[in-house]
């Protein structure tokens, strides 16, 4: 029998510093999927979905690309509009995970960093959630120093977010993160340890 990686999907909401323990894995040597920068890259310069976004919302790009806050002020709060705008980024998306996996086939394990697994139904391509949390004023004074973020935009991108106590409950491992980064770094070694020694289950 081929043995493959194990495929740990590790999520949580806005501010509950993911990046960060997705860097933790990376450090550990663990090859890591991130759904958002493979987003970046194919909406950036030359792209390969500019032109698709930009006939579906005229006026969202240009020589950089997409425009993030014009793109982003077109479908905030429009159903139809984030719907569509999902249709033409999941599947382009799911081509760059499937060429990830092709790439590091032998590895122990992965990770997939996607921040909405839950929201997405893609909890069910991965052999083990981590979700990632912390309290939520912790979470809100994080965001809220982000570049051009605002409590109602906050509020607007929570709104589309499972809350973080349903991941939490629908997870397998929970890596709180408003300790310390010593605290993090020993969880996320902790996961690792836990793969490694194949506990799956």
């Amino acid at each position: 029998m081929t043995s493959r990686p194990v495929i740990i999907g590790l999520t949580g909401s806005i501010g509950m510093g993911k990046s960060t323990v997705a860097g933790m894995f990376a450090e550990q040597g663990v090859p890591v999927f991130d759904a958002d920068a493979a987003v970046h890259r194919l909406q950036g310069p030359g792209g390969a979905l500019v032109a698709a976004i930009e006939a579906r919302f005229p006026g969202t790009t240009g020589a950089e690309g997409v425009d993030r806050a014009a793109l982003g002020a077109a479908v905030l709060g429009d159903e139809a509009a984030m719907k569509a705008l999902e249709a033409i980024v999941h599947p382009a998306v799911g081509a760059e995970r499937a060429a990830f996996l092709a790439r590091h086939a032998d590895a122990p394990m992965l990770v997939f960093d996607v921040p909405l697994l839950f929201e997405t139904g893609g909890e069910g391509a991965v052999d083990k959630v981590v979700v990632v949390s912390a309290a939520p004023e912790v979470q809100r004074a994080r965001t809220l120093q982000r570049p051009g973020m605002t409590p109602a935009k906050f509020d607007a991108i929570l709104a589309r977010q499972l809350p973080d106590a349903a991941k939490r409950a629908r997870a397998d491992v929970v890596i709180p993160t408003d300790g310390s980064l010593d605290a993090t770094r020993a969880a996320v070694r902790d996961v690792i340890a836990c793969v490694t020694r194949g506990e799956r289950g």
